[in-house]
């Protein structure tokens, strides 16, 4: 679990560029999601030992330039709303422009930590140019170049430490599993817990929308107890002004950090498109168990080959994650509203399974003795220990002489063969190669 910073700022001051370096700390743990919206960025980055994840909110023009505010509002206002941190980038080149003015006036408002950073500094002159900033009532400002990453760390240094420090809600007793229901707007997300909990406690309507707080229910029924999540809810018509593919994608992001196992409710009706893809890949990178439900599968015309070749179509779009199981459901009819929830049971017990490193290593040496790694540049690697870690999701660690020779296509393998001989579905899996 970890913080959410966004960075918001009108366009071309920098934020992507600055957005790619923070992600880029560390190439190998962490990867960009993009593609939610035309613009939008998702990404997980740490400094000083403490994670965060990272939001590029920026915006994009289009029609008149009231429009284009109006649209920069509401990505602040979303970002303000959702946000542990925000970082507000401006541009010394252009100066103070007055949709900088605007977008100070709403984060002065604001009680959360707010960094003020003047992109763009990398020479003495705009250094001295960076001090009109201070009109914009934000207080102490950050000059840093983004292109080459210079003055970033003080930056962090300061937004780490104003961070909250969120694993310490984690050390409750006995805590119930929490399953987040996430999705676009309209796929059926509110109707899905309203059929679970068997009353209409929110509000369900074809306008697309979500609530600004993620709320807990406690479902204990048929010998299961835990937390479901709800990202999905209505407000007022009247309000429900929003970026609205940006606001699912927020709400997507809280969700995920917090939960355990995520169901990932998709409209039958319409295709597995990129935004639904996104959300997905949000939950397997942060390590989280996944359910696929297919809502409204009573609207689809079908034959004895659909389901199937629905099926085949989806784990398509998820190579190469396809251990993933695939309900396909009605909220309307009730059909297979339990059996979503059964899934969701069984993936969370995958998730906690701990395997005894006596078994592990009885049952995977004999496979890679008949089957080694690949020798590289006539270096021959030999695994001579495995054990499983202690940490909340599966990751294991394979001990051998030379860990840096083995590729990535080996460790695939070794992925495969642990999912083949134990139950790890719906699940992602990691594997580290350690010095013996």
């Amino acid at each position: 679990m970890s913080s959410i910073v966004a960075i918001v700022g009108r366009p071309n001051v920098g934020k992507s560029t600055f957005f790619n370096r923070l992600i880029q700390r560390r190439e190998a743990i962490v990867d960009a999601v993009s593609g939610v919206t035309r613009d939008r960025h998702y990404g997980k980055s740490d400094w000083n030992g403490k994670e965060f994840s990272l939001i590029d909110t920026g915006g994009y023009v289009k029609g008149s330039d009231d429009i284009f505010e109006a649209e920069i509002d509401k990505q602040v206002e979303l970002a303000i709303d959702e946000a542990d941190a925000i970082i507000f980038m401006v541009d010394v080149e252009s100066g103070v422009t007055g949709m900088d003015e605007d977008v100070a006036k709403l984060l002065r408002k604001v009680s959360k930590p707010v960094f003020l950073v003047v992109n763009k500094v990398d020479n003495g002159k705009r250094a001295e140019d960076a001090v009109e900033f201070y009109s914009l009532g934000l207080g102490e400002y950050y000059s840093v170049a983004s292109i080459n990453g210079s003055g970033t760390g003080d930056l962090l240094d300061d937004l780490v430490k104003a961070l909250p420090e969120i694993e310490d809600i984690q050390e409750e007793e006995n805590p119930l599993p929490r399953f987040a229901v996430v999705g676009r707007p309209n796929a059926g997300k509110s109707s899905f817990i309203n059929t679970l909990i068997g009353e209409e406690r929110y509000i369900v309507t074809d306008i697309a929308g979500t609530t600004r707080d993620a709320m807990d229910t406690k479902y204990n029924r048929f010998g299961f107890e835990f937390n479901l999540v709800d990202t999905a809810g209505i407000r007022r018509k009247k309000k429900v002004r929003e970026d609205l593919e940006f606001y699912s994608v927020m709400r997507s992001v809280r969700a995920i950090e917090h939960a355990d196992v995520c169901l990932l409710v998709v409209d039958a009706t319409r295709s597995f498109d990129g935004q639904v893809q996104n959300i997905f890949w949000l939950a397997q990178r942060n390590r989280k168990g996944i359910v696929v439900l297919v809502n409204k599968w009573d609207l689809v015309e079908k034959d004895h080959k659909t389901t199937n070749e629905y099926e085949k179509y989806i784990r398509k779009q998820l190579e190469p994650f396809t251990d993933v199981p695939i309900v396909f459901m009605s909220t309307l009819t009730k059909q297979r509203v339990y059996k979503a929830i059964e899934t969701a049971v069984e993936v969370y017990n995958n998730r906690t399974k701990k395997i005894k490193t006596s078994e592990l290593n009885e049952v995977l040496l004999p496979i890679i003795e008949n089957r080694p790694p690949p020798a590289l540049k006539g270096k021959f690697v030999k695994i001579k220990y495995i054990m499983q870690l202690p940490t909340p999701q599966p990751q294991f660690a394979f001990f051998c002489n030379l860990p840096q020779y083995v590729a990535e296509s080996y460790k695939r393998f070794l992925e495969n063969k642990l999912r083949e001989i134990y139950d790890f579905k719906g699940v992602p899996i990691s594997i580290y190669m350690r010095k013996k």
